[in-house]
């Protein structure tokens, strides 16, 4: 796992002229990895060398797979466009929509599982029967985002990008990652003010690029941050100058990004030269000292699905303070009930879950087999597994 990872992340920035000399293993687990780390269609651009049939066709479908869904995409922003313009709201489309309209990417380039919109607080009646309209039905909802479907609850196609993946919408009224016990909430930067009725983007690529490390960062902590996070961070860092930069690292003149920099040095360790090295001190100076220390000796292996174990306390080394770390071992100890409630709905909501011994365990039977064993990730070996078995259609 770990090699591949590390491979498919360096052919990203730097593609070399030669294959790997893997096995038929490693070439399974190499399309679990570009489907984890959503670079399969970027490495069907950026490759130089072909590898086996099988790895070749796997990529070039999912480019063409994720071609077909940003025409999706892009037909649905139009139509979300023109139905706020005539509800009298504004509504700003996060992330890889803002990238695409940016012309950072090409279609099919970049894949999109959804489209990510925030409203104010006060639209968000009015923007859930905007989507109503449109044909889509609240599926479930967690304290970041509720998320939309054509059909309401189903069953979509995730392994890497389909044709056949129903589009979701995740609809926000906060932007905010808890790192993993304070929270950092950046909705004042996103939302357009005074704004008129109909779909934006970010106010500015600074706030865009904020955004992005945030999210980014939210991702590290829990292990879960993908190799196109990185991708994207790199790209829109050409666009920004120093007046952008002051920007992003002091938000605004709120506060400090002090989680800005395990992004940023993990981006500069497979993209060398994106990030300004001034950029880089200036945000190490904010960073705590053990955050910063581990953040320097990160991989992507650690920090993303392809972590392949199961950790008690993922992302210790956020915490800011002693204070903070004893808090946070103790919610992983006895969670609320809130963090309860959104780990039966991600067990009942994301396809790797469904029929899974571990999530189908009670939460004493996890632990006494975590202590005993060191389990692998569900969603990981899910991903290993239906590449194995694809392969073999």
């Amino acid at each position: 796992m770990r090699e591949t990872t590390e491979r498919l992340a360096a052919e990203c920035a730097r593609p070399t002229a030669r294959s790997p000399d893997w096995s038929e293993f490693h070439w399974c687990v190499a399309r679990a990895v570009a489907a984890m780390q959503g670079i399969s269609p970027l490495l069907s651009q950026k490759l130089r060398w072909h590898g086996p049939e099988t790895w070749r066709q796997f990529l070039v479908q999912q480019r063409q797979h994720t071609f077909l869904r940003h025409q999706r995409i892009v037909d649905l922003a139009r139509q979300i466009d023109v139905q706020a313009r005539v509800a009298g709201i504004a509504i700003v489309a996060l992330k890889g929509a803002a990238l695409h309209e940016l012309g950072i990417y090409q279609p099919g380039i970049r894949p999109m599982a959804d489209i990510d919109l925030l409203v104010n607080e006060r639209d968000a009646a009015a923007a859930t029967n905007l989507l109503e309209t449109l044909g889509y039905r609240e599926w479930y909802s967690t304290r970041r985002e509720r998320t939309f479907t054509p059909q309401g609850p189903g069953r979509p196609a995730c392994f890497g990008e389909s044709t056949g993946a129903e589009v979701k919408i995740e609809l926000h009224t906060r932007i905010a990652e808890r790192l993993p016990v304070r929270e950092a909430c950046i909705t004042a930067l996103l939302l357009p003010e005074p704004a008129a009725a109909g779909l934006h983007y970010y106010r500015s690529d600074a706030a865009l690029m904020t955004h992005l490390l945030l999210h980014a960062a939210g991702n590290m902590r829990s292990r879960a941050l993908r190799l196109i996070q990185l991708h994207d961070i790199a790209a829109l860092s050409g666009r920004l100058g120093a007046c952008e930069w002051d920007e992003v690292l002091d938000l605004g003149g709120r506060t400090r990004a002090w989680w800005s920099f395990p992004p940023l040095a993990l981006t500069a360790r497979y993209y060398p030269g994106a990030i300004p090295a001034e950029v880089l001190t200036r945000a190490g100076a904010d960073c705590p000292r053990v955050l910063r220390y581990v953040s320097r000796r990160q991989r992507l292996t650690d920090v993303s699905l392809s972590h392949l174990r199961i950790d008690f306390c993922p992302g210790g080394e956020w915490c800011g303070s002693l204070f903070d770390l004893l808090r946070y071992m103790r919610a992983r100890t006895f969670p609320s009930r809130e963090t309860r409630a959104e780990v039966r709905t991600c067990e009942t909501t994301q396809p790797w879950a469904w029929n899974s011994p571990w999530t189908s365990s009670s939460r004493a039977r996890r632990v006494a087999v975590w202590l005993l064993s060191r389990p692998a990730r569900v969603a990981t070996m899910w991903s290993i597994r239906t590449a194995w078995e694809q392969s073999g259609e």
